[in-house]
């Protein structure tokens, strides 16, 4: 494996732990404003409703980045 390819790589893991210890604070962060707003009373229908709200999010925004890669792509020879 040459250095270029092993730095690449290294740089994607770090890349990827920081993506989901990022996504964990902001998880912590909203799951906590939801029971604020809705109360302990609804909190398993508002953690669903957030769920779904945040799973619509992540499906757009992959879809767009995805478009975006697209465009953006080398043209095959």
């Amino acid at each position: 494996m040459n250095r270029s390819a092993y730095l690449q790589t290294m740089i994607s893991l770090a890349s990827a732990a920081f993506g989901v210890v990022a996504a964990l604070a902001w998880n912590g962060a909203i799951t906590a404003l939801v029971k604020q707003i809705f109360g302990t009373a609804g909190e398993i229908i508002s953690l669903f409703i957030y769920a779904i709200v945040i799973t619509v999010i992540a499906v757009i925004v992959m879809v767009n980045l995805a478009q975006l890669a697209e465009r953006t792509a080398q043209p095959k020879a």
